[in-house]
């Protein structure tokens, strides 16, 4: 008997894949960083592969290393390096690295000669995110370094990449402001003899509504999970994730009662509180307190007062609720219970902080579907 579970659907995963791999000619990266958004990185990888992709994207080379471990085999890219890592490590494994400066080419180039073979390198643009990436005026350099480690056989040159800062805001003037940039640094790297096999800039958002940013290769993340990356448009995802627990205590109170640490709620009659042992300790938002919905009983009702550490209280009213009765906080809303997007919205933050919160040692993770067997 369990307490509290994270279900995740492996099926959803595949299919969410397949129908995004169908309608285009690109391959397919699903990035499987953060635990697979909550979802379990191991496991997202390989039902993603079952749906076609052909690579495997992680932010960290601990994650990419783990990938390698858990049996992952296809092309794996791995994109947050802080100076001074292993970098053999996951040269030797057959990762492929992100680099943005030159000291980073040269690192990749020691760690080349350490493993014995040349690095697999993807070069990231700072196309208007501003966050990782070379800008425009230090591209010329980068391109140089690689160009020169390349030409003595320290690293192959495999990728040209970048990242949108509002492609889920479709028609944002910016995207095509950075498209316009990363055809620009394309065209410098030709210059600089270097046109690799896979250019790459769209994420979820981009390659479900931007096909001109396709390239060679699309990155999904949170649309493999079933979540829509673009507000009010579902694409047809399913979501994988459902996330309840067991009412562990449902109890008559009357009419005045404060609930929960600093009785920012109180029940306005006679009423059945039920008690559902999660809290912010396992992933559950402590915005969500008087906001996020549950189902319990067959309704749905806000949490009732402040979220906990391991609890939180749903006020159900008149409606019959027992200890051991399953209370419901999101999933892919088949039986009229709430989504992973009606807790962004209650709580003022986006699907994908929702379901990667739900990575909690304390609360198992449990999949379903045939790539679970």
């Amino acid at each position: 008997m369990w307490q509290a579970e994270v279900s995740v659907d492996l099926g959803a995963i595949r299919d969410n894949v397949a129908a995004v791999r169908a309608g285009i000619s690109a391959e397919v990266l699903v990035a499987v960083k953060a635990d697979g958004y909550g979802h379990g990185m191991v496991p997202s990888a390989r039902a993603a592969v079952a749906g076609g992709a052909t690579w495997i994207g992680v932010a960290t080379l601990d994650e990419a290393l783990a990938l390698r471990r858990g049996g992952i085999t296809v092309r794996v890219l791995s994109w947050l390096l802080a100076p001074g890592l292993p970098l053999h490590e996951g040269i030797e494994a057959g990762v492929d690295l992100s680099a943005a400066t030159p000291g980073l080419i040269d690192e990749l180039v020691a760690a080349a000669r350490r493993a014995g073979q040349p690095a697999r390198v993807h070069l990231k643009l700072d196309t208007g995110l501003h966050r990782g990436g070379a800008v425009r005026e230090d591209w010329p350099a980068l391109l140089e370094a690689a160009a020169k480690a390349e030409a003595g056989g320290d690293i192959e040159i495999v990728g040209i990449w970048s990242h949108f800062a509002c492609a889920d805001e479709p028609g944002d003037s910016s995207i095509d402001r950075q498209l316009a940039t990363f055809e620009e640094g394309l065209a410098l790297a030709r210059q600089y003899a270097i046109e690799p096999r896979f250019r790459h800039i769209a994420n979820s958002a981009a390659t479900l509504t931007r096909p001109d940013a396709h390239y060679d290769m699309v990155r999904l993340g949170i649309a493999a999970y079933g979540l829509s990356p673009i507000a009010g448009r579902s694409f047809g995802l399913r979501p994988a994730m459902t996330a309840r627990a067991r009412v562990i205590i449902a109890k008559r109170v009357p009419a005045g009662q404060g609930v929960s640490y600093g009785h920012t709620y109180h029940t306005s009659g006679e009423t059945t509180l039920a008690v559902v042992p999660l809290g912010y300790g396992d992933g559950v938002p402590r915005h969500a307190s008087n906001a996020a919905p549950v189902k319990v009983g067959g309704v749905v009702a806000p949490i009732a007062g402040r979220v906990c550490m391991d609890q939180f209280v749903v006020d159900v009213g008149d409606t019959p609720v027992e200890a051991g009765d399953v209370a419901t906080l999101f999933g892919p809303g088949d039986d009229g219970e709430p989504t992973a997007d009606d807790w962004a919205a209650a709580t003022g933050t986006i699907n994908y902080e929702i379901v990667t919160r739900f990575g909690s040692s304390r609360v198992p993770r449990i999949y379903h579907g045939e790539i679970a067997s």
